[in-house]
């Protein structure tokens, strides 16, 4: 694989991952409130 496309994938790669974690967190903890709200 050439340098070059490490190079310009991986900022790219790391900045989708950094938001599909933050976004996927953010998910998770309003799947809880619903169905913590759901049982009350």
């Amino acid at each position: 694989m050439d340098a070059r496309l490490v190079l310009v994938a991986a900022p790219i790669l790391l900045a989708a991952a950094w938001a599909v974690f933050h976004i996927g967190r953010a998910a998770v903890g309003q799947l809880q409130l619903m169905i913590k709200r759901a049982r009350a």
